[in-house]
């Protein structure tokens, strides 16, 4: 009787141990989950949504071109356009730069930088913001142009 007790007592110290360091790789793969985005996934986070509105750009551009004239409001146009292809020549510019300056490991796989790259990393994120901006302002003018020339009624 004494020899089943202690097999039974080790069965369950041995389940007791499995659960606990089970949970224990379950907590830690939380944390893992929780963790804050490095500066580099911040940065590649503004690039990627960014990138899509290069699309939008061109867009707005087609609808703004045939528009552009040499009338007052033919101007606005034409500002409007050329406001879109900077902001899109930033974009490109800002990734050309950047590429230059990490490369596939760094930005993709996360691999460590130096000192002069993360000194760099943080005047790229100042310079990716401002390109956000550029970008997204730009579209905002175009759609706003567009939608007030939309709104008056045509003769």
């Amino acid at each position: 009787m004494k020899a089943k007790t202690t097999a039974s007592l080790n069965f369950s110290r041995i389940f007791l141990f499995t659960g606990l360091l089970a949970s224990v790789l379950y907590m830690a793969s939380c944390r893992e989950a929780e963790k804050e985005p490095s500066r580099m996934e911040q940065v590649m986070a503004i690039h990627d949504s960014v990138m899509p509105e290069m699309t939008t750009i061109s867009k707005l551009v087609a609808d703004l071109k045939p528009l552009a004239d040499s009338t007052e409001q033919g101007q606005e146009y034409r500002r409007a356009m050329q406001d879109l292809q900077k902001a899109h020549t930033s974009m490109m510019d800002w990734m050309q730069g950047f590429g230059e300056r990490f490369d596939h490991e760094e930005i993709m796989k996360g691999k460590a930088l130096s000192r002069e790259k993360e000194t760099w990393l943080v005047e790229e994120e100042v310079k990716v913001r401002a390109m956000q901006n550029q970008v997204m302002g730009s579209i905002r003018r175009a759609r706003a142009l567009l939608g007030a020339r939309d709104s008056i009624p045509q003769e």
